[in-house]
């Protein structure tokens, strides 16, 4: 469909989703990963405007790294490349590289190291640093500025209707991302709740957030829990997603029923904050009525859906914090293991049918506070975790994607092996050495992770 395509029936968003569906030879992966820029003198996150600025970290990079700028009301807001890979703009200054569709992890994995090796050479010249975390572990919400971008604008002023901390969200956190392919609606299906249920896993391997503007804040993944107090009308796990009818049309409802933000019209974002899309799609949108919907608004409102996993064309799995090198390739490597084989999906699958929903809810709490130590439904979530990597390397390994070394895809898993066997997260780690070796400076964490 062109996004410019009108919309004016349910059906049509119901076969945006069948028209995405893929042979499983043409699956691809594509990961995402946010960083928090940082200033070396100081820590705290960065202003758009200045000399040592982001938007002068952005010029830089479309100066000498072939990236094209992307530009709103004049103030470069990203950069796209020819191979479908772009540079977003965060609302706090984070910066994302939205990875391209690509066949095998080790691809993954080295557009990764050649996009943080660009980034790091552009930052010396600020004398700026990155690093991954899923919060930002000194930044006060005051310290922190909303980038120049018209969306953000409209959700600054909705954050704080519907929920305690969506600014923080928007300012404080970074995630890493995979986005997978499906087959068909019962394929999509199946890795949705399975991926879904299995998500406080993940939260749990790769908990990274322990801080809270300098002090241990009792949780291992504080980025969770910001989530779960953004909006849930749009956040968290859905209900439907566990009903034995789920499929397209109750994905779409759920999504209708998401409020808006925004409508992108002459070169503008208009405010239609809590405004419905089914509204929308009868030409009844408060203000601009008689105006139906395009497959662009259409996109645009699913990108405001922030649900642990998401469905907008392909499969986004949301659920963990941002982090180092490794763990930006161990991500998408967990979850293609588990869900790009037939056997390792059979096998997630029937692992997750033993966790109720109820149990999700209760497991994302858990794994947020408590990490490995965490539990879901009856089970302990490290047992759960070695499970599903001895899972995913199952799944990798059969899928026998060799690097120039003649090395398959599972090495991507070692450290989170490790991690399991030692029963201790990132966080964990970090919070040992704060009441240690780094006598409660929360600054030496930026030394420690920096990318």
């Amino acid at each position: 469909m062109d996004k410019q395509s009108i919309i004016e029936t349910k059906t049509q968003l119901i076969e945006y989703f069948q028209d995405k569906e893929k042979n499983k030879k043409d699956w691809m992966i594509g990961t995402e990963h946010e960083k928090f820029i940082y200033s070396l003198k100081n820590f705290h996150s960065v202003n758009y405007k200045g000399e040592n600025g982001i938007e002068q970290l952005l010029l830089i990079l479309e100066k000498n790294s072939g990236w094209e700028g992307i530009y709103e009301n004049k103030n470069i807001i990203g950069l796209i490349a020819d191979n479908k890979s772009s540079i977003s703009l965060e609302p706090g200054g984070q910066l994302e590289l939205s990875g391209a569709p690509l066949k095998n992890l080790h691809m993954t994995c080295e557009e990764t190291g050649t996009h943080l090796k660009e980034l790091r050479k552009a930052l010396q010249r600020l004398d700026l640093g990155m690093a991954g975390f899923g919060f930002h572990p000194i930044s006060a919400r005051e310290n922190s500025n909303f980038m120049p971008k018209g969306r953000y604008e409209i959700m600054k002023k909705w954050m704080p209707k519907v929920g305690s901390m969506g600014l923080d969200m928007m300012l404080r956190t970074c995630t890493i991302q995979v986005n997978l392919d499906y087959s068909s609606e019962i394929d999509m299906a199946k890795k949705f709740k399975t991926a879904l249920t299995l998500q406080p896993i993940i939260t749990a391997l790769f908990a990274n957030s322990p801080f809270y503007e300098g002090k241990p804040s009792n949780f291992l993944s504080l980025r969770t829990e910001v989530w779960r107090n953004t909006d849930p009308s749009r956040c968290g796990v859905p209900t439907c997603i566990f009903d034995n009818n789920f499929g397209y049309e109750m994905w779409v409802d759920y999504l209708l029923n998401v409020p808006m933000y925004f409508i992108y019209r002459d070169s503008h974002y208009h405010d239609v904050a809590g405004s419905s899309f089914n509204d929308f799609l009868n030409g009844k949108l408060k203000n601009f009525e008689g105006v139906m919907p395009t497959i662009k608004d259409w996109e645009d409102h699913m990108s405001v859906a922030f649900t642990d996993v998401r469905l907008k064309g392909y499969l986004e799995m949301r659920g963990a914090d941002g982090g180092p090198w490794d763990r930006i390739c161990a991500l998408p490597a967990v979850w293609v293991g588990l869900l790009y084989n037939e056997v390792a999906l059979q096998s997630s699958e029937d692992l997750a049918k033993k966790i109720s929903y109820n149990e999700v809810i209760e497991a994302t709490i858990s794994s947020s506070k408590l990490g490995l130590k965490g539990k879901i439904g009856k089970f302990k979530i490290d047992e759960i975790a070695k499970e599903i990597l001895n899972i995913a390397k199952f799944g990798l390994q059969s899928r026998q994607q060799l690097n120039s070394s003649g090395d398959n895809e599972t090495g991507y898993l070692a450290p989170l092996f490790s991690m399991v066997e030692n029963k201790k997260t990132l966080a964990d780690e970090m919070l040992e050495n704060y009441s240690s070796i780094w006598n409660k400076k929360t600054e030496m964490a930026f030394k420690n992770q920096m990318i």
